[in-house]
C-alpha cells in the first residue's frame, strides 16, 4: 500500500472543493492508468459515509463526474486533484493517456 501524501501542488486559482481539516488519509489505492481503470470508477459509484477521496493526477488529464447533487464536470489534471465527497455519486473517465490513484480519507 502506497503512503497518502500531504500536497499535490494544488493550485489555488484551479482548486476544487478542499478536504476538511479534520480528516486524514487512511488508505491509498493503486495506480490506474487509462488501461486498468477498474469499471467500477468508470461506471457511477460513491465512498461510503465519512469517506472523503482525493483524487489526485499524475500524469494526463481525467474526467470527473459528479452525479448527485447537482450534476457537474471537471477535468483533472497533475496540480489539480479531485475531492469527493463522501456519499456522493460520481464517475471518471481517462481523457487520453493518464495515470492517477485515490486517497480515502477520514
Amino acid at each position: 500500500m502506497e503512503n497518502c501524501i500531504e500536497s499535490v501542488g494544488e493550485n489555488e486559482e484551479h482548486a476544487m472543493k478542499t478536504l476538511p481539516d479534520s480528516v486524514a488519509c487512511y488508505r491509498t489505492s493503486p495506480e490506474f492508468t487509462e488501461e486498468s481503470i477498474p469499471d467500477g470508477l468508470r461506471s457511477s459509484h460513491r465512498t461510503s459515509a465519512r469517506t472523503w477521496a482525493r483524487i489526485v493526477v499524475l500524469e494526463g488529464r481525467l474526467r470527473y463526474r459528479t452525479l448527485e447533487p447537482d450534476i457537474s464536470e471537471t477535468e483533472l489534471y497533475p496540480g489539480k486533484p479531485g475531492i469527493v465527497e463522501p456519499e456522493v455519486e460520481h464517475a471518471v473517465e481517462p481523457e487520453g493517456r493518464v495515470r492517477f490513484f485515490v486517497e480515502f480519507h477520514r
